[in-house]
Protein backbone atom coordinates (compact mmCIF):
# COMPACT_ATOMS: atom_id res chain seq x y z
CA UNK A 1 0.00 0.00 0.00
CA UNK A 2 1.33 3.47 -0.86
CA UNK A 3 1.51 5.87 2.10
CA UNK A 4 -1.37 8.26 2.36
CA UNK A 5 -0.95 11.93 3.05
CA UNK A 6 -3.15 12.99 5.95
CA UNK A 7 -4.76 16.30 5.13
CA UNK A 8 -5.68 18.65 7.95
CA UNK A 9 -9.18 20.03 8.03
CA UNK A 10 -7.90 23.61 7.96
CA UNK A 11 -6.55 23.13 4.45
CA UNK A 12 -9.55 21.45 2.98
CA UNK A 13 -11.89 24.34 2.34
CA UNK A 14 -14.89 22.22 3.18
CA UNK A 15 -18.06 23.61 1.79
CA UNK A 16 -19.77 24.39 5.10
CA UNK A 17 -21.61 21.08 5.22
CA UNK A 18 -20.80 17.42 4.82
CA UNK A 19 -24.06 16.97 2.98
CA UNK A 20 -25.07 19.29 0.21
CA UNK A 21 -28.84 19.54 0.37
CA UNK A 22 -29.46 15.92 1.33
CA UNK A 23 -33.39 16.22 1.56
CA UNK A 24 -30.08 -5.71 7.53
CA UNK A 25 -27.42 -9.22 10.83
CA UNK A 26 -29.22 -7.95 8.12
CA UNK A 27 -32.75 -7.01 8.78
CA UNK A 28 -33.47 -9.52 11.49
CA UNK A 29 -32.82 -6.61 13.84
CA UNK A 30 -35.46 -4.68 15.77
CA UNK A 31 -36.69 -1.40 14.36
CA UNK A 32 -36.12 1.96 15.96
CA UNK A 33 -32.93 3.99 15.92
CA UNK A 34 -31.38 5.63 18.95
CA UNK A 35 -32.07 9.25 19.70
CA UNK A 36 -29.45 11.83 18.77
CA UNK A 37 -28.00 14.95 20.32
CA UNK A 38 -29.58 17.41 17.91
CA UNK A 39 -30.68 16.91 14.36
CA UNK A 40 -28.43 15.47 11.68
CA UNK A 41 -28.65 18.64 9.65
CA UNK A 42 -27.37 20.69 12.60
CA UNK A 43 -24.50 18.28 13.14
CA UNK A 44 -23.33 18.54 9.54
CA UNK A 45 -23.56 22.31 9.11
CA UNK A 46 -19.94 23.16 9.69
CA UNK A 47 -17.64 26.04 8.92
CA UNK A 48 -14.89 25.65 6.34
CA UNK A 49 -12.36 24.41 8.89
CA UNK A 50 -14.65 22.64 11.35
CA UNK A 51 -14.52 18.83 11.47
CA UNK A 52 -17.77 17.11 10.51
CA UNK A 53 -19.89 14.81 12.66
CA UNK A 54 -21.22 11.48 11.44
CA UNK A 55 -24.22 9.43 12.56
CA UNK A 56 -23.45 5.79 11.72
CA UNK A 57 -26.49 3.61 10.96
CA UNK A 58 -25.94 -0.05 11.84
CA UNK A 59 -28.50 -2.72 12.84
CA UNK A 60 -29.79 -4.49 15.93
CA UNK A 61 -27.47 -4.66 18.92
CA UNK A 62 -27.31 -8.47 18.70
CA UNK A 63 -26.29 -8.53 15.03
CA UNK A 64 -22.99 -7.93 13.24
CA UNK A 65 -23.56 -4.37 12.01
CA UNK A 66 -23.70 -2.72 15.43
CA UNK A 67 -20.31 -3.97 16.74
CA UNK A 68 -18.72 -3.05 13.42
CA UNK A 69 -19.92 0.49 13.92
CA UNK A 70 -18.45 0.47 17.42
CA UNK A 71 -15.10 -0.78 16.13
CA UNK A 72 -14.91 1.85 13.39
CA UNK A 73 -15.98 4.76 15.58
CA UNK A 74 -12.51 5.43 17.11
CA UNK A 75 -10.82 4.71 13.76
CA UNK A 76 -12.80 7.44 12.04
CA UNK A 77 -12.68 9.83 15.01
CA UNK A 78 -8.87 9.75 14.90
CA UNK A 79 -9.09 11.81 11.71
CA UNK A 80 -8.73 15.58 11.91
CA UNK A 81 -11.62 15.79 9.46
CA UNK A 82 -14.09 14.04 11.78
CA UNK A 83 -15.42 15.72 14.89
CA UNK A 84 -17.31 12.69 16.21
CA UNK A 85 -19.10 9.51 15.20
CA UNK A 86 -22.36 8.48 16.83
CA UNK A 87 -23.19 4.81 16.31
CA UNK A 88 -26.94 4.11 16.36
CA UNK A 89 -28.91 0.86 16.37
CA UNK A 90 -31.44 0.68 13.54
CA UNK A 91 -33.60 -1.77 11.62
CA UNK A 92 -30.61 -2.34 9.29
CA UNK A 93 -30.52 -2.02 5.49
CA UNK A 94 -33.85 -0.53 4.46
CA UNK A 95 -34.02 1.88 7.38
CA UNK A 96 -30.37 2.85 6.99
CA UNK A 97 -30.84 3.84 3.37
CA UNK A 98 -33.98 5.80 4.12
CA UNK A 99 -32.21 7.52 7.01
CA UNK A 100 -29.46 8.63 4.63
CA UNK A 101 -32.11 9.88 2.24
CA UNK A 102 -33.65 11.85 5.10
CA UNK A 103 -30.32 13.21 6.35
CA UNK A 104 -30.51 11.25 9.62
CA UNK A 105 -27.45 9.08 8.93
CA UNK A 106 -24.27 10.03 7.05
CA UNK A 107 -22.71 6.56 6.88
CA UNK A 108 -24.23 3.07 7.16
CA UNK A 109 -23.85 -0.66 6.52
CA UNK A 110 -26.38 -2.30 4.21
CA UNK A 111 -26.89 -5.46 2.17
CA UNK A 112 -26.18 -5.22 -1.56
CA UNK A 113 -29.59 -6.54 -2.61
CA UNK A 114 -31.42 -3.79 -0.74
CA UNK A 115 -28.95 -1.16 -1.95
CA UNK A 116 -29.37 -2.36 -5.54
CA UNK A 117 -33.11 -1.91 -5.26
CA UNK A 118 -32.58 1.52 -3.72
CA UNK A 119 -30.38 2.95 -6.48
CA UNK A 120 -32.62 1.48 -9.17
CA UNK A 121 -35.94 2.44 -7.58
CA UNK A 122 -37.14 -1.16 -7.32
CA UNK A 123 -39.52 -2.89 -4.89
CA UNK A 124 -39.82 -0.92 -1.64
CA UNK A 125 -37.88 1.95 -3.25
CA UNK A 126 -40.22 2.32 -6.23
CA UNK A 127 -40.50 6.03 -6.94
CA UNK A 128 -37.88 6.75 -4.27
CA UNK A 129 -34.46 6.17 -5.81
CA UNK A 130 -31.66 6.64 -3.29
CA UNK A 131 -28.69 8.88 -4.06
CA UNK A 132 -26.12 6.71 -2.27
CA UNK A 133 -22.57 5.63 -3.03
CA UNK A 134 -20.15 3.00 -1.72
CA UNK A 135 -17.01 3.47 0.33
CA UNK A 136 -16.12 -0.23 0.52
CA UNK A 137 -17.38 -3.73 -0.10
CA UNK A 138 -17.51 -5.71 3.14
CA UNK A 139 -18.03 -9.35 4.13
CA UNK A 140 -20.66 -11.60 2.50
CA UNK A 141 -24.00 -12.52 4.02
CA UNK A 142 -24.16 -16.21 3.16
CA UNK A 143 -27.43 -18.01 2.38
CA UNK A 144 -27.19 -20.91 4.82
CA UNK A 145 -30.00 -23.48 4.63
CA UNK A 146 -29.75 -25.83 7.60
CA UNK A 147 -31.90 -28.95 7.97
CA UNK A 148 -32.22 -31.52 10.72
CA UNK A 149 -30.26 -34.68 9.86
CA UNK A 150 -33.38 -36.88 9.92
CA UNK A 151 -35.46 -34.60 7.68
CA UNK A 152 -34.33 -36.18 4.42
CA UNK A 153 -33.42 -32.75 3.04
CA UNK A 154 -30.23 -32.81 0.98
CA UNK A 155 -31.08 -30.27 -1.73
CA UNK A 156 -33.21 -27.17 -2.12
CA UNK A 157 -35.73 -29.28 -4.10
CA UNK A 158 -36.19 -31.44 -1.00
CA UNK A 159 -37.74 -28.50 0.86
CA UNK A 160 -41.02 -29.26 -0.92
CA UNK A 161 -43.54 -30.61 1.57
CA UNK A 162 -41.35 -29.69 4.54
CA UNK A 163 -41.70 -27.28 7.47
CA UNK A 164 -39.33 -24.39 6.84
CA UNK A 165 -38.31 -21.25 8.75
CA UNK A 166 -37.94 -18.39 6.29
CA UNK A 167 -37.06 -15.46 8.56
CA UNK A 168 -39.18 -12.65 9.90
CA UNK A 169 -41.73 -11.03 7.62
CA UNK A 170 -40.06 -8.43 5.42
CA UNK A 171 -36.55 -9.34 6.58
CA UNK A 172 -33.52 -9.81 4.37
CA UNK A 173 -33.59 -13.48 5.35
CA UNK A 174 -37.12 -13.87 4.00
CA UNK A 175 -36.24 -11.99 0.83
CA UNK A 176 -33.37 -14.36 0.06
CA UNK A 177 -35.50 -17.39 1.02
CA UNK A 178 -38.21 -16.40 -1.44
CA UNK A 179 -35.70 -15.82 -4.22
CA UNK A 180 -33.94 -19.18 -3.67
CA UNK A 181 -37.27 -21.03 -3.56
CA UNK A 182 -38.39 -19.25 -6.73
CA UNK A 183 -35.19 -20.24 -8.53
CA UNK A 184 -35.96 -23.83 -7.53
CA UNK A 185 -39.48 -23.60 -8.88
CA UNK A 186 -41.03 -23.61 -5.41
CA UNK A 187 -43.25 -21.19 -3.51
CA UNK A 188 -44.64 -21.06 0.01
CA UNK A 189 -47.62 -23.08 -1.25
CA UNK A 190 -45.28 -26.02 -1.90
CA UNK A 191 -44.11 -26.14 1.74
CA UNK A 192 -45.94 -28.05 4.46
CA UNK A 193 -45.49 -25.11 6.82
CA UNK A 194 -43.94 -21.66 6.54
CA UNK A 195 -42.57 -20.28 9.80
CA UNK A 196 -41.70 -16.58 9.94
CA UNK A 197 -39.12 -17.02 12.66
CA UNK A 198 -35.83 -15.25 13.28
CA UNK A 199 -32.59 -17.08 13.92
CA UNK A 200 -33.11 -17.92 17.58
CA UNK A 201 -36.73 -19.02 17.20
CA UNK A 202 -35.92 -21.12 14.13
CA UNK A 203 -33.26 -22.96 16.13
CA UNK A 204 -35.69 -23.53 19.00
CA UNK A 205 -38.35 -24.87 16.63
CA UNK A 206 -35.85 -27.20 14.93
CA UNK A 207 -34.62 -28.47 18.29
CA UNK A 208 -38.22 -29.13 19.36
CA UNK A 209 -38.97 -31.06 16.17
CA UNK A 210 -41.39 -28.44 14.86
CA UNK A 211 -39.29 -27.39 11.85
CA UNK A 212 -37.38 -29.47 9.33
CA UNK A 213 -35.16 -26.68 8.02
CA UNK A 214 -34.53 -22.95 8.19
CA UNK A 215 -32.86 -20.18 6.21
CA UNK A 216 -30.07 -18.16 7.84
CA UNK A 217 -28.68 -15.33 5.72
CA UNK A 218 -25.72 -13.96 7.67
CA UNK A 219 -21.99 -14.00 8.07
CA UNK A 220 -20.22 -17.31 8.69
CA UNK A 221 -20.32 -18.59 11.34
CA UNK A 222 -23.82 -17.80 12.55
CA UNK A 223 -23.89 -18.19 16.33
CA UNK A 224 -27.45 -19.57 16.26
CA UNK A 225 -26.38 -22.34 13.88
CA UNK A 226 -23.33 -23.06 16.03
CA UNK A 227 -25.62 -23.41 19.06
CA UNK A 228 -27.96 -25.74 17.18
CA UNK A 229 -25.06 -27.96 16.14
CA UNK A 230 -24.07 -28.47 19.77
CA UNK A 231 -27.28 -30.37 20.50
CA UNK A 232 -28.53 -31.57 17.12
CA UNK A 233 -27.21 -33.32 14.02
CA UNK A 234 -27.77 -31.08 11.02
CA UNK A 235 -27.28 -30.99 7.28
CA UNK A 236 -26.12 -27.90 5.37
CA UNK A 237 -28.10 -27.73 2.13
CA UNK A 238 -26.04 -26.58 -0.86
CA UNK A 239 -27.26 -24.00 -3.38
CA UNK A 240 -25.56 -25.12 -6.59
CA UNK A 241 -26.18 -26.18 -10.15
CA UNK A 242 -29.16 -24.80 -12.05
CA UNK A 243 -30.54 -23.03 -8.98
CA UNK A 244 -27.31 -21.12 -8.40
CA UNK A 245 -26.97 -20.37 -12.11
CA UNK A 246 -30.44 -18.80 -12.18
CA UNK A 247 -29.67 -16.65 -9.15
CA UNK A 248 -26.32 -15.45 -10.48
CA UNK A 249 -27.84 -14.60 -13.86
CA UNK A 250 -30.94 -12.84 -12.57
CA UNK A 251 -29.51 -10.94 -9.60
CA UNK A 252 -26.18 -9.09 -9.96
CA UNK A 253 -25.69 -8.94 -6.19
CA UNK A 254 -25.43 -12.72 -5.75
CA UNK A 255 -22.04 -14.45 -5.73
CA UNK A 256 -20.90 -17.99 -5.03
CA UNK A 257 -19.53 -18.85 -1.60
CA UNK A 258 -18.00 -22.01 -0.21
CA UNK A 259 -18.14 -22.84 3.49
CA UNK A 260 -14.89 -24.78 3.95
CA UNK A 261 -14.47 -28.15 5.62
CA UNK A 262 -12.33 -28.79 8.67
CA UNK A 263 -12.28 -25.19 9.90
CA UNK A 264 -13.30 -24.93 13.59
CA UNK A 265 -14.09 -21.25 13.14
CA UNK A 266 -16.40 -22.13 10.20
CA UNK A 267 -18.51 -24.93 11.79
CA UNK A 268 -15.77 -27.58 11.38
CA UNK A 269 -17.75 -29.34 8.63
CA UNK A 270 -16.82 -32.79 7.33
CA UNK A 271 -17.26 -31.63 3.74
CA UNK A 272 -17.36 -28.19 2.17
CA UNK A 273 -20.71 -26.67 1.23
CA UNK A 274 -21.17 -24.42 -1.79
CA UNK A 275 -23.96 -21.86 -1.69
CA UNK A 276 -24.59 -18.23 -2.64
CA UNK A 277 -24.02 -14.99 -0.79
CA UNK A 278 -24.96 -11.32 -0.81
CA UNK A 279 -22.24 -8.84 0.04
CA UNK A 280 -22.59 -6.11 2.64
CA UNK A 281 -21.36 -2.64 1.73
CA UNK A 282 -20.41 0.56 3.54
CA UNK A 283 -22.37 3.45 2.08
CA UNK A 284 -22.53 7.25 2.31
CA UNK A 285 -24.60 9.93 0.55
CA UNK A 286 -23.40 10.81 -2.94
CA UNK A 287 -23.22 14.39 -1.67
CA UNK A 288 -20.53 13.65 0.94
CA UNK A 289 -17.43 15.81 0.54
CA UNK A 290 -14.85 13.92 -1.52
CA UNK A 291 -11.99 14.60 0.87
CA UNK A 292 -14.01 13.20 3.78
CA UNK A 293 -15.01 10.12 1.77
CA UNK A 294 -11.39 9.54 0.74
CA UNK A 295 -10.21 9.89 4.33
CA UNK A 296 -12.83 7.48 5.71
CA UNK A 297 -11.99 4.90 3.05
CA UNK A 298 -8.28 5.12 3.70
CA UNK A 299 -8.64 4.83 7.46
CA UNK A 300 -10.92 1.80 7.09
CA UNK A 301 -8.40 0.13 4.76
CA UNK A 302 -5.53 0.92 7.13
CA UNK A 303 -7.50 -0.61 10.02
CA UNK A 304 -8.10 -3.85 8.10
CA UNK A 305 -4.35 -4.11 7.48
CA UNK A 306 -3.41 -3.21 11.07
CA UNK A 307 -3.70 -6.66 12.63
CA UNK A 308 -5.93 -5.11 15.31
CA UNK A 309 -9.34 -6.03 13.86
CA UNK A 310 -11.55 -7.14 16.73
CA UNK A 311 -14.89 -7.96 15.06
CA UNK A 312 -15.04 -11.41 13.47
CA UNK A 313 -17.08 -10.31 10.43
CA UNK A 314 -14.44 -7.76 9.47
CA UNK A 315 -11.83 -10.52 9.36
CA UNK A 316 -13.79 -12.06 6.48
CA UNK A 317 -13.01 -9.10 4.21
CA UNK A 318 -10.33 -9.16 1.53
CA UNK A 319 -9.08 -5.53 1.56
CA UNK A 320 -7.80 -5.88 -1.99
CA UNK A 321 -11.32 -6.44 -3.34
CA UNK A 322 -13.19 -3.73 -1.43
CA UNK A 323 -13.59 -1.67 -4.61
CA UNK A 324 -14.58 -4.59 -6.86
CA UNK A 325 -17.85 -6.27 -7.87
CA UNK A 326 -20.06 -3.56 -6.37
CA UNK A 327 -23.69 -2.98 -7.35
CA UNK A 328 -23.66 0.61 -6.03
CA UNK A 329 -21.11 3.03 -7.54
CA UNK A 330 -18.05 4.06 -5.57
CA UNK A 331 -18.03 7.56 -4.14
CA UNK A 332 -15.51 9.65 -6.15
CA UNK A 333 -13.49 10.21 -2.98
CA UNK A 334 -13.31 6.48 -2.31
CA UNK A 335 -12.32 5.84 -5.92
CA UNK A 336 -9.56 8.41 -5.60
CA UNK A 337 -8.21 6.54 -2.58
CA UNK A 338 -8.26 3.14 -4.28
CA UNK A 339 -6.64 4.54 -7.43
CA UNK A 340 -3.84 5.98 -5.31
CA UNK A 341 -3.47 2.79 -3.26
CA UNK A 342 -3.31 0.59 -6.33
CA UNK A 343 -0.82 2.78 -8.14
CA UNK A 344 -3.30 4.47 -10.44
CA UNK A 345 -4.57 1.25 -11.99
Amino acid sequence: MTPRTLILAATLGLSGALLAGCGDEPQDAPQGGSSTDGSASEQTRTSDSTPVNLIFGTGGTSGSYYPIGGALKPIFEASDLIGGVQVVSTGASVQNIQNIQDGLNQIAIVMSDVAYDAVNGNNQFAGNKADITTLAGLYPNVVQIVATADSGIDSVDDLAGKRVGVGKVGSGVEQSAKIVLEATGLSYDDLARVSHTGYADSVTEMSNGNLDAAFFTSGVPNSSITGLMQTNDVTFVPVTGEVADKLLEAYPYYETYTIPAGKPERYNLDAEVTTVAIRNILIVPASMDSKVAEELTGRFDDYLHSGKVSVGALKDIDPETMDQHLVVPLHPGAKSYYDSRDGGE
